[in-house]
């Protein structure tokens, strides 16, 4: 007995499967940076903040810390961005989940740039 697909687009595999994430990938990249004020923003910190990492005076280790606080902060970003669509694609009405909901992604948003503030002032200033 064949198991029950849980969605259309699971069945794919192999390296078409590779690509069509890549290109889904993109494509949410590039919704969220067209829709998404803070993701913008963040996108410009990045833009700052990167080649920074490679400027400044650090360890490898320090560099990859530096580095890997400003994916974070974007990746983090994302999954906010994901959050409050869905919450909004559920409904627009005023609920005390939806607030929880948003409220909750916008908190791990602002540990994210707490992290990179102390990460990248833990590595200048050693």
């Amino acid at each position: 007995m064949k198991p029950e697909m849980e969605s259309p687009h699971k069945g794919k595999t192999g390296f078409r499967r590779l690509l069509n994430a890549f290109g889904y990938s993109c494509s949410g990249i590039a919704e969220a940076y067209r829709n998404e004020d803070a993701f913008r923003q963040e996108v410009l910190l990045a833009m700052i903040l990167l080649p920074l990492a490679f400027l400044l005076e650090a360890h490898a280790v320090g560099r990859a810390l530096m580095i890997g606080s400003v994916l974070l902060l974007l990746i983090v970003e994302l999954l906010n961005s994901a959050i409050e669509a869905t919450v909004d694609r559920i409904s627009l009405d005023d609920h005390r989940l939806a607030k929880r909901a948003k409220d909750i992604g916008s908190a791990a948003v602002l540990l994210t740039l707490l992290n990179l503030a102390t990460t990248w002032s833990l590595v200048l200033l050693g």
